[in-house]
């Protein structure tokens, strides 16, 4: 079984997939937390804060690009 640091590490590398693709429309994510469940709790940085799109790019983007890299993750939740 993975550490939780592994855990928090993979989820980051993971994200560095996406990222490119947030900052080009100034926006961003930050990993908050990793629980020991697999539960990934994110904070959406710059425009990503408050853009209606968000609850598609967290599902259709993020929480599918965690679920295919790392099986541990059961859930991903946005914070802000």
């Amino acid at each position: 079984m993975a550490t939780h640091a592994s855990l928090f590490r993979r989820v980051e590398d993971a994200l560095d997939e996406i990222r490119p693709y947030l900052s080009e429309d100034l926006g961003g994510v930050e990993v908050v937390s990793v629980t020991q469940n697999g539960e990934v709790h994110i904070k959406w940085l710059g425009n990503c804060e408050h853009c209606k799109m968000s609850d598609m790019t967290l599902k259709a983007g993020i929480e599918r690009t965690l679920r295919k890299n790392i099986p541990e993750v059961t859930a991903v939740i946005p914070v802000n």
